[in-house]
């Protein structure tokens, strides 16, 4: 299945990508959200699409998107997860993963604008690989790993530089601001991807190939994260992780490039979709 959640007269609704279309999905009578995932959700989702998929309304084309899943508890990222990405930007392979948490406040839809921050110098993009923990997680075996994976989503990382790096402290001041995690356009269940250790990942600038990876150069692949992650936090369900980013991020490139208003980043996943962000300026 492919979970979508649209938005319709100030409230946000689920959905479903069902052959190719957009449909409403609001006559199941759930979100999904923490208690959705935790409570066998997709389960009575999949017969609650067996039983009326083919009824229900069909969305038309200029729908907006939201998050496919509600706000989780937490986002928590993995930083330089592949070895080009660790090289173009001068850091060593690491031992471990490299974990840093995102604020769900940044949290917004597919196609929503990414805004340039208040004193701003380097908002940058990156491509990734999210997936969704669907039962709560805690000392998971690696060999157990991938059955605590819901589904799998496109995630822009946009990412502050100067705040991240330049200011002192973790890297979180960078990775949380509003619009900062642009998630979607859906997410897929996981046996809609076959392995995920394998699914080309890109995004343009204004048009032009900035990044182009695979995720086959994963350091530390999504069963290791699951089960690493989970020596230090409890994973909810609803909870996002988000895996890295390959080469070709603005940091990296010489001269470095940074997105500025009126800039176009679109960006997808094999079997994940597109999304496409345009960046604005802040304004009160």
């Amino acid at each position: 299945m492919k979970l979508i959640r649209f938005r319709d007269n100030g409230s946000v609704k689920p959905g479903l990508l069902l052959d190719g279309q957009y449909v409403d999905a609001s006559s199941f009578g759930e979100d999904y959200n923490e208690q959705f995932f935790q409570s066998g959700g997709l389960e009575r989702l999949q017969q609650f699409v067996a039983e009326k998929g083919q009824s229900l309304p069909r969305l038309n084309g200029d729908v907006q998107l939201d998050s496919p899943v509600a706000r989780p508890s937490k986002i928590v990222c993995v930083g330089l997860n592949y070895a080009s990405h660790a090289r173009e930007t001068g850091a060593a392979i690491p031992a471990e993963p490299v974990l840093f948490m995102k604020s769900t406040t940044a949290l917004c839809g597919p196609f929503d604008d990414i805004v340039i921050p208040r004193n701003s110098e380097k908002t940058d993009w990156e491509v990734e690989l999210a997936f969704v923990i669907g039962k709560k997680a805690s000392y998971v075996d690696e060999q157990d790993a991938l059955d605590y994976v819901a589904g799998y989503c496109l995630h822009n990382d946009v990412s502050e530089r100067a705040f991240q790096l330049e200011k002192g402290g973790t890297w979180d001041k960078g990775k949380g601001c509003d619009t900062f995690a642009p998630i979607g356009p859906f997410m897929a269940t996981s046996d809609e991807i076959a392995d995920p250790g394998n699914l080309r990942l890109w995004l343009n600038l204004n048009g032009q190939k900035m990044q182009d990876g695979n995720t086959s150069d994963f350091i530390f692949p999504v069963p290791y994260l699951v089960h690493y992650i989970s020596q230090f936090m409890t994973l909810l369900p609803g909870d996002i992780i988000s895996t890295g980013t390959p080469s070709g991020v603005g940091l990296g490139l010489n001269p470095q490039v940074y997105l500025k208003e009126g800039d176009v980043v679109e960006l997808g996943i094999d079997g994940l979709g597109t999304s496409k962000q345009k960046v604005v300026a802040y304004k009160k």
